[in-house]
């Protein structure tokens, strides 16, 4: 058998985010620059800029080893209860603005923490006051996060009642030893009881996370993983890098004992397990649609919520700890619960730090994130952006291509595999002088 060890060399997985998913870095967002949210928030928003709503819903069985968002593990239900009438509060209020009022949604994510943790009860109290707010009518995807230990069938039938249309299910392995070790809560017979209930029940389309990189695992053991998932066959498969956050259990670990590299496998090992995961998913008649994602059918398998988000949607996020996307600003909600509902409590919005992106950051920005599907069109961007990206990030450009991280001969900049797999490691080029090398988060 052979164990994924941490090496000493650069390849070592460390502390830190490596997964880059906005721009400019959250370091630099500020409390200063809030007010400059409120003064846009009384704005009419640009003509056709979809509008997405990310609910935050904090609540889990267990707090993983690996986990860095805000979650509590020690809510009763009328904790949980009180929660969802403050997201509801601040919906509100933020639906009475100018850049919000009357606009349809697009997309809708619930994310976490655990959404599935949730009662029926509550999940049903939540959906019909977010219908009672926000114009649903022209709502495309709903998607859903699950861990699998949490699904009953009455569950799920309930969560299909209320118009999830992509549910997703926190797989992350099918090992029970390695689940135990990395401190997740389900085990695999719930994996496979859960996934059977869920299909029986006809989703639009169900996703199945995987973590490539976890304590404790093996060569064989992450090709079993994959093997398991495909005889699934789940509509899609997001595959995520394991990563260590300075937030997260792991890294205080990791501090204790004065070690800087984590116990887990290097960035070598872990870009081999997931060319191998795409190799394998190949075959079975799956394509790789971004550095993460493998779906089915591709023709009826859509993920509206990356898309938007990753083309310049609005995103309003709402509950603790939430980031948003609105009118050019980026914000983020108070991090801590009592915070984030005193704040609504005393008639406010629950905003802790925010950035006003300027015009050549829109255009890093979203020159980045697509670069995560694996190319992006200098014509796309010359007509929305009026920019020539090619001339622009000429030098970035031709490093990847020495590296061998560029295709060369084509209209569009298409990442190669070995590019495709490193990609959040390459997008730092892109960033702006001052923003490289700080602190992402």
């Amino acid at each position: 058998m052979s164990v994924a060890t941490p090496t000493a060399t650069q390849e070592a997985t460390k502390a830190g985010n490596y997964f880059v998913s906005n721009y400019p870095p959250y370091s630099f967002w500020t409390t200063d620059q809030v007010p400059e949210l409120h003064k846009r928030l009384d704005q009419s928003p640009k003509p056709g800029t979809p509008l997405g709503l990310y609910i935050h819903l904090p609540f889990c069985r267990k707090r993983c080893h690996f986990c860095y968002f805000r979650v509590y593990t020690d809510k009763n239900a009328a904790e949980i209860a009180g929660y969802l009438e403050h997201v509801l509060l601040e919906a509100r209020r933020y639906a009475a603005y100018a850049a919000i009022k009357g606009r349809p949604l697009k997309f809708l994510y619930m994310g976490g923490g655990t959404p599935s943790y949730l009662s029926s009860e509550q999940l049903r109290a939540l959906m019909t006051g977010l219908g009672e707010i926000f114009p649903m009518h022209e709502l495309e995807e709903v998607t859903f996060e699950c861990e699998p230990g949490t699904l009953t069938p009455k569950k799920l039938q309930a969560i299909r009642e209320l118009g999830v249309t992509r549910l997703s299910l926190g797989v992350e392995h099918v090992d029970d030893a390695i689940l135990e070790a990395n401190g997740r809560a389900h085990r695999s017979a719930e994996i496979f009881r859960a996934y059977e209930a869920a299909r029986a029940l006809d989703f639009p389309q169900i996703n199945v996370d995987l973590i490539a990189g976890m304590l404790n695992d093996t060569d064989e053991g992450w090709m079993r993983a994959v093997s398991k998932t495909i005889e699934l066959a789940p509509d899609c498969v997001t595959i995520y890098q394991m990563e260590v956050p300075h937030n997260t259990t792991l890294f205080k670990q990791m501090t204790e004992v004065g070690s800087t590299v984590a116990p887990v496998a290097d960035w070598e090992t872990k870009r081999r397990w997931v060319s191998e995961a795409f190799a394998c998913f190949r075959a079975a008649g799956y394509t790789v649609t971004s550095a993460y994602t493998v779906v089915r059918d591709p023709a009826r398998t859509k993920f509206v919520y990356r898309d938007a988000l990753w083309t310049g949607a609005d995103l309003l996020g709402l509950g603790v700890a939430s980031f948003s996307h609105l009118q050019g600003v980026h914000f983020q909600n108070q991090h801590h619960l009592d915070l984030y509902e005193t704040a609504l409590d005393k008639g406010g919005l629950p905003v802790f730090r925010a950035y006003a992106t300027q015009p050549e950051e829109l255009v890093i920005r979203e020159l980045i994130l697509q670069l995560k599907t694996g190319s992006a069109d200098p014509a796309w961007f010359s007509k929305k952006f009026g920019v020539n990206i090619a001339e622009n990030f000429a030098a970035q450009w031709e490093s990847m291509r020495e590296r061998g991280f560029l295709a060369p001969g084509s209209d569009l900049f298409q990442l190669t595999e070995p590019g495709l797999l490193r990609v959040d490691r390459l997008l730092h080029d892109f960033f702006l002088p001052h923003h490289r090398n700080a602190r992402y988060t």
